[in-house]
């Protein structure tokens, strides 16, 4: 299980009862987040920091435990800052600094010297903000009785992001082809990524693929067919069509496996080998949490896989979609979001059908693919792109919503939201903010948690809802460099 460590902060000026105390104090503590937040995460004390001996120790077994997601400091008494210095300076892992008191409520009655020098976590944690801001850490601030439910909602959403960021420094891309021919937004710098998140982005050539493509038996796709048609609606005759994809999807999960890659990215314009282009395949790789990004988009797949990872155990729906078209009814816009197979089964509102139809690009055989319509619920759409000199996050708030009318004739799967504050500065900001046509969109997460991996990843953040005017989007506009 994912561990976060709890390291507390004093000094030995107060003597030996007094540390006990606080030991002690923290032991609570810890029992008491690990019973409220066990389900996903195990809470562990590290000894008490009260020189720069310690802290340097227990840092250093935060930044070198691999199970370690993070860790959640807090200062119970005065613990002076230039001690902490040396540790974190060892620290690689995301920090929440968790403001707080062992007691609820002052004794008023009773409360002398001895009890204001234990519980002085309003200085401590005043001098060790101090030390973070002037290092510069990236980090999160939770303030509060750590018994609150408002805390503790503070630090599982940490906890999320921690876990996701955990999991971006260790993810694999891969990348069956380069970049599509001509496209600008869905290009980057593979070695930043690789710097900034973690992210290892590798090509490998699509007869990779097609080699352990040739050595799926017919047991194996027969395993993959009952999958299917025990998860979605068989909507077609061309059964042949369908067990294609089903080879696709072992060979991929063989692939992946082998390789240890948790994402890919594929283009249309680099099938040798393939009759169709994955369609199913991708789909429900990307229902257990596969990231995938098409026209060589290697920033979105990754980025999808994150998120996926970050959104685990919440309710709701996260993965990649693509900008399409729009319904321009004046006061009523709306847009239609999909691709050209390859949207996430996790935002099918009802049993998805696989049916077998023409695809005009790619001149390959006519692939299978999940058709269904989109949920509804309020929802982010995030993405990232490379601006040259540093990758940039823009999320926007946005409504996912029922299509106004059926569909028949168009044979992809599709979700409809409406744009916040309104189409026309929401779209606009998008446009300004230089966002990507591919994107993330989510009902499960929040911008709140795309802020706090933004924060804590140093990544620049552009953010639209429904506090955005059409002020703001002059502040968008990039000056003229060139």
């Amino acid at each position: 299980m994912d561990k976060l460590y709890f390291v507390v902060g004093s000094q030995d000026l107060y003597g030996d009862e007094c540390l006990r105390q606080v030991a002690a104090d923290a032991q609570v503590m810890t029992d008491f987040f690990n019973q409220k937040l066990g389900a996903k995460v195990k809470v562990e004390l590290l000894p008490t920091v009260v020189n720069s001996e310690t802290c340097i120790a227990d840092l250093r077994k935060v930044s070198c435990d691999d199970e370690c997601i993070g860790v959640m400091t807090w200062m119970h008494t005065f613990s002076p800052a230039k001690m902490w210095i040396k540790g974190l300076q060892e620290l690689r892992k995301p920090l929440l600094h968790l403001h707080t008191q062992a007691n609820e409520k002052l004794p008023y009655d009773s409360i002398d010297m001895d009890f204001m020098n234990l519980n002085q976590a309003a200085h401590g944690d005043r001098e060790y903000g101090f030390i973070l801001a002037r290092m510069r850490i990236p980090h999160q601030v939770v303030a509060g009785f750590y018994q609150h439910e408002d805390v503790l909602a503070k630090i599982s959403a940490f906890v999320d992001v921690a876990r996701a960021i955990n999991f971006s420094r260790h993810l694999k891309v891969a990348s069956f082809g380069n970049n599509m021919r001509e496209v600008a937004v869905t290009d980057g710098d593979r070695v930043e990524s690789q710097i900034c998140y973690g992210w290892e982005c590798n090509y490998y050539p699509i007869g990779d693929l097609v080699k352990i493509m040739q050595g799926v038996s017919e047991a194996e796709v027969d395993a993959k067919m009952e999958e299917y048609t025990s998860k979605y609606t068989m909507k077609t005759t061309k059964v042949e069509a369908v067990r294609e994809q089903a080879k696709y999807e072992v060979a991929l999960d063989k692939f992946l496996a082998q390789n240890g890659i948790g994402a890919f990215a594929d283009t249309f314009q680099d099938l040798y080998g393939l009759k169709q282009l994955p369609g199913i395949a991708c789909q429900n790789l990307m229902g257990k949490g596969i990231g995938f990004g098409p026209e060589g988009d290697y920033k979105i797949s990754a980025f999808s896989a994150v998120l996926m990872k970050m959104a685990e155990g919440r309710e709701g729906a996260t993965g990649f979609i693509e900008d399409y078209t729009y319904d321009l009814t004046s006061g009523q816009e709306l847009e239609l979001a999909s691709h050209m197979l390859e949207v996430p089964v996790t935002f099918a509102a009802t049993k998805p059908e696989i049916d077998v139809l023409p695809l005009g690009i790619g001149g390959k055989e006519d692939p299978a693919r999940l058709i269904f319509d989109g949920v509804q619920g309020e929802g982010i759409q995030v993405t990232m792109v490379d601006m040259g000199d540093h990758f940039r996050i823009i999320c926007a708030d946005i409504e996912l919503v029922k299509q106004p009318k059926p569909m028949p004739k168009l044979p992809v799967a599709r979700i409809m939201y409406r744009h916040k504050p309104n189409f026309a500065i929401g779209t606009a900001a998008w446009c300004y903010a230089g966002g990507a046509h591919h994107s993330v969109v989510s009902t499960a997460l929040t911008r709140a948690d795309i802020a706090l991996f933004a924060k804590l990843t140093g990544t620049e953040l552009i953010v639209i809802g429904d506090e955005t005017t059409e002020a703001d989007l002059d502040k968008l506009t990039a000056p003229c460099c060139r």
